[in-house]
This record gives structure tokens, C-alpha cells and sequence, in this order.
């Protein structure tokens, strides 16, 4: 293998396992805007490696594909798009339906180019004849938050319940109150994703029974749970969350996800009983992360982790029998220190007031959940978004996916 060769192979890997980070950092607890920022910059680096080199770089990252090659996608989609090569696109779009894994590379992709790039294609994505593209057509315009106007509603009667959820959520994101009707024909829908994202969209345009269901998706474990419980807690009556959550809090399974409502409630009453639960392993890091969303204080920064970790394992281990598959959502949160915690707690406890709301240590209004958009980690943000879509009706939903330049962008002109 001549240098040059080398030196593009390590542009498409780098490249390819910084996108996957990348998609795994918009939605977690540790990562903050300026973090994704740097993530970004990383991932352009790497680009521009490959850019450079000019039809060789497109070339490598296309040897790359595999039937599991997310990253691998991402970066090929992003260059086919920069130079508009049919050739390679086309190329992209045969491996696309041969290896549905890799579409969510696409779909990064398409989030993170300018919309510059993609708009001359949306209208071939709408008019083809498979779901996949017409769902990456609609996933485009939401991401951009561009209304892609009689293709939304066409979405709407689409024969594949895929692209009916794109759909949904897209109105969603766009807050398109006129199609209120069509979306709630599919709020009991068979498939779950298109029933979860109907009832999404039409809650956070004030539709109140709409709140039933995304219950039901807040109390099932799931890659929904977290957006469902993020929306319910903003659009619900506070008494109706009481009232849940100390049903959520009495049942084992659902512990974990009423410790993360309670730090979505806001109300400091329940500090006490947090710092309580920082004594319980298996919840000691979520009831941190709920703590800090509710006072503001970064365990962290002031130091209020515990020095000694705990010996404690919620992931998948290496033994091929164990039926534990799935990965610690607490992994990446610090370990609160319930002493030192409960002396904080004493020192500034009297600063909140019982029976109202807080975030990040201010009670939650307009500006402090807008201050939780600038500031705050990616899971505090997904949620701030939901808090400010019931004081601005009818503007489009945050994107806190985006990349990091244009969310500082808007978020300056806010």
C-alpha cells in the first residue's frame, strides 16, 4: 500500500468512528454544545483529509462499505453531496437497499450538510418509488426544519407505516398545527414508532390526549422513554405528574425513570428524597443527574463525586451466556457523593422554593430553559426543547442535533 493510500485509509476510519460518537454525543448526558462543537471540528478535519485528495478520498470511503458501516456512509453521503457526483450517489442509494443498517449513516448525513447541498435532490427523494428515500426526503426537511410543503401531507397516506412516523414527526418538528387532522388519524396506529411520533407531535401542539399515550411510552423501557417523558412533563397538568410519578417511584421496574421525572418536575421538595436514593447503586448516578437538572449544581465541577467508585456493573459483560445485553444509560454520569451532597444541599436548600419548578437552578420560564439551550448537556437540552415549545406555540422545535456551528447560529438570533 503506497502513503497515500495509508493516509486516506486513516482519514475514512477516523472520520467513520467520530460520526458514530457523534451520533451517540447528540443524545447524551455528558456532552455539552461546545463539546459537539469540538466533536464537529474533529469530524471536518478528517473531511477535509479526505476532500482534498479529491476523487481518491470519495473513492476510499466507497471501497469502505459494508453491510454495517454507519460511519462509513455518513462520510460518503457528505462528499457525494459536496460535488454533487450522481455517479457516486447512485452507487450509495443501490448499497442503501442492500444494507438498511447503514441508512442512519445517511441520515447524519443529510443532517449535517448544508441544506444548500441537498435541496436540488429532496423532490427525486419524494418521487421514488422505495419508502426509504421518500422517509430520508422527509427526515431532511425536519432535521433542516424546511417545510417540504404537499410531500408532508402526501406523507400522511403513504402505504409504509416508515414513512408515516418520518411524517409525523417532521410536522412535529415543524409545528404544522394545520395537519392536526391527518396526524391524529394515526395516534393508535399498529406500528409503535408511527403511534409514538403522532402523539409526540400533536402533544406539543397542545393536544391533551395525546398525554395518554406517550405514558404508556414513558413507562416502557425503550429508545422512546426518554422523548416521551421530556414531553409529558412539559405539557401535562404539574398535579396529573405528581400523582404519576409517585406511582412510577413505587414500582421496581419503573424506579429509574421516575427519578429522571422528578429532575423533569423540578420541584427541590423532592431533593431530600434524591440525595436518598444516591445511597442505591443501581441509582445512585441517575438521581445525580436529576439532582443537578433541579439545582444547577455540577457534581463534577464543585466536587461533590464520590472518590472511591463503587465496584458496580449495569452493562453487558463478556460472558456469552449472560442474557444482559443492554448498555449502562447511566454510564457516562458521575458517581454523587450523598455526604457531601446533603452538606451542599444544606448550605444552599434555602435559595429554592418548595412547589415550584426549577432548572438548572432557576425557576423554569422561557428564558431559563433558554439558558439551559446554550448552556446545558445534550439530555438537558432534548428537554429544554420541550419546555420551550409551550411558551412559543407556533415556532419550529430546536434542533439540538445539528451541527454545533449552526445551533450557535440560531441560537444567536433567538
Amino acid at each position: 500500500m503506497d502513503s497515500l493510500s495509508a493516509i486516506l485509509d486513516q482519514h475514512t476510519e477516523e472520520a467513520s468512528f467520530l460520526a458514530v460518537l457523534r451520533d451517540y454525543a447528540v443524545r447524551a448526558p455528558h456532552y455539552d454544545l461546545d463539546q459537539i462543537g469540538t466533536l464537529d471540528n474533529r469530524i471536518d478535519a478528517q473531511l477535509d483529509g479526505l476532500r482534498i485528495a479529491g476523487t481518491s478520498g470519495l473513492a476510499t470511503l466507497l471501497a469502505q462499505l459494508g453491510p454495517h458501516a454507519v460511519g462509513e456512509m455518513f462520510a460518503s453521503v457528505v462528499l457525494a453531496f459536496e460535488t454533487a457526483d450522481a455517479n457516486a450517489l447512485s452507487r450509495l442509494s443501490s448499497h442503501l437497499r442492500n444494507a438498511v443498517e447503514t441508512e442512519r449513516g445517511y441520515l447524519m448525513a443529510l443532517g449535517w450538510l448544508d441544506w444548500e447541498r441537498i435541496s436540488p435532490w429532496i423532490d427525486r427523494m419524494f418521487a421514488a418509488p422505495e419508502p426509504m428515500f421518500r422517509r430520508l426526503g422527509l427526515a431532511a426537511c425536519g432535521m433542516h426544519r424546511h417545510d417540504p410543503g404537499a410531500a408532508l401531507l402526501a406523507g400522511f397516506s403513504d402505504a409504509d407505516p416508515s414513512v408515516l412516523a418520518r411524517a409525523a414527526r417532521t410536522a412535529g418538528e415543524l409545528r404544522r398545527r394545520d395537519l392536526m387532522p391527518a396526524i391524529r388519524a394515526h395516534r393508535q396506529h399498529t406500528d409503535t414508532a408511527t403511534r409514538f411520533w403522532a402523539n409526540w407531535a400533536i402533544a406539543q401542539m397542545g393536544d391533551e390526549q395525546a398525554l395518554e399515550p406517550l405514558r404508556q411510552f414513558a413507562e416502557q423501557p425503550g429508545e422512546f422513554q426518554y422523548r416521551a417523558l421530556c414531553v409529558l412533563l412539559a405539557w401535562q397538568k404539574r398535579e396529573n405528574s405528581i400523582a404519576w410519578i409517585r406511582q412510577l417511584i413505587q414500582n421496581p421496574v419503573q424506579h429509574r425513570v421516575g427519578i429522571q421525572a422528578i429532575g423533569l418536575l423540578g420541584d427541590p421538595v423532592c431533593v431530600p428524597w434524591l440525595i436518598q436514593q444516591m445511597s442505591d447503586l443501581p441509582y445512585a448516578r441517575v438521581a445525580g443527574e436529576a439532582f443537578s437538572l433541579i439545582t444547577g449544581a455540577d457534581l463534577a465541577l464543585l466536587d461533590l463525586e464520590l472518590q472511591d467508585l463503587p465496584d458496580f456493573d449495569a452493562g453487558p459483560n463478556d460472558d456469552p451466556q449472560d442474557p444482559n445485553v443492554a448498555m449502562d444509560p447511566d454510564e457516562n454520569l458521575p458517581w454523587p457523593d450523598p455526604q457531601l451532597i446533603t452538606a451542599w444541599w444544606q448550605a444552599h436548600g434555602g435559595d429554592f422554593q418548595a412547589g415550584v419548578g426549577y432548572v438548572l437552578g432557576q425557576p423554569q420560564s422561557e428564558s431559563s430553559f433558554q439558558q439551559v439551550l446554550a448552556q446545558g448537556q445534550q439530555r438537558q437540552r432534548i428537554a429544554a426543547v420541550c419546555g420551550i415549545a409551550r411558551y412559543r406555540p407556533t415556532e419550529v422545535l430546536f434542533p439540538t442535533s445539528a451541527p454545533a456551528w449552526r445551533q450557535k447560529r440560531l441560537l444567536s438570533v433567538r
